[in-house]
């Protein structure tokens, strides 16, 4: 993927310089290598993104895209509603209408292309906001996801990945939660992106989750409670029972945890949830 990104950015490079990529396209004729240019740019960006590569490289595409370096950003991903080109169009007018920048590219899963938005935060207007006003754009009866703010190329990248893999999840998790939720937060799909080889997705499980339940070191009972307590499919006093203990220091424990995880073990979808962050964090240092 290195010669490839160091031949395309050449190729970019040779057409900014004949373009000058200075301004904005007009209507004259010499406006046309200017916007073949930045398509190229574009193009090549995105093709790096996908693959997983946030070098300076990309840095200086974004750059050159306006993208300044350490932006903040965050990536909303779907099906159109109608052609691609047609979705990616309107989402990319409506950001602008609300005074933002986008960048939009689409993308193959499985049977299907996606389109995918990433987007510079718009003064007032919170990701929720613009992600129901673009919505209509999309494929009504499928999932929509909303992936994290970040900043940088790097974290561009991964906001991208964590909403792909956010899509290629959601048949696993529409089995178990319905509705899905509408935008679909890649969190929301924490476990099936680590079982479908989501790196950040497991790493995130197994980090924070995870660390979280050990955190107070070895003598800390909170993992023990809430293993127990998942173990025994959220039996009060079966876990009561088997760790000697009152009910009542059973429940203080699980509020507890969920505090400090974010996830409550009393709850079916945030239960499987912490079994997945568990099992990782107990493979991670087996």
């Amino acid at each position: 993927m290195s010669d490839f990104l160091e031949l395309l950015a050449a190729d970019v490079a040779d057409s900014s310089g004949a373009s000058g990529m200075s301004g904005a396209p007009d209507s004259s004729d010499s406006a046309a290598p200017g916007i073949t240019a930045t398509n190229r740019v574009r193009t090549v960006l995105f093709e790096c993104l996908f693959n997983h590569l946030a070098d300076e490289r990309v840095e200086s595409l974004f750059t050159i895209l306006g993208f300044e370096h350490d932006f903040d950003c965050y990536t909303i991903a779907g099906y159109p509603a109608r052609s691609a080109a047609r979705t990616a169009k309107e989402i990319e007018k409506i950001v602008a209408d609300f005074g933002g920048m986008c960048l939009t590219a689409k993308r193959p899963i499985g049977n299907s292309t996606a389109v995918v938005a990433l987007i510079r935060p718009v003064g007032a207007a919170t990701p929720e906001i613009i992600c129901n006003t673009i919505a209509p754009s999309f494929a009504a009866d499928r999932p929509i996801a909303l992936g994290p703010q970040r900043t940088g190329a790097d974290g561009a990248m991964r906001s991208i990945q964590a909403t792909l893999y956010c899509l290629q999840a959601a048949p696993a998790l529409a089995a178990t939660v319905q509705p899905l939720p509408r935008p679909l937060r890649t969190d929301d799909a924490l476990p099936e992106r680590a079982l479908i080889g989501d790196a950040d997705a497991r790493d995130e499980l197994v980090r924070v989750v995870y660390g979280s339940l050990t955190a107070a070191g070895p003598d800390d009972p909170t993992l023990l409670t809430v293993s127990t307590f998942l173990k025994f499919g959220g039996s009060l006093e079966t876990t009561a029972k088997e760790l000697n203990v009152h009910p009542n220091t059973i429940r203080y424990r699980l509020k507890r945890a969920a505090e400090s995880t974010g996830w409550d073990a009393t709850d079916p979808r945030e239960a499987y949830v912490l079994i997945t962050a568990i099992a990782l964090g107990r493979v991670a240092e087996a």
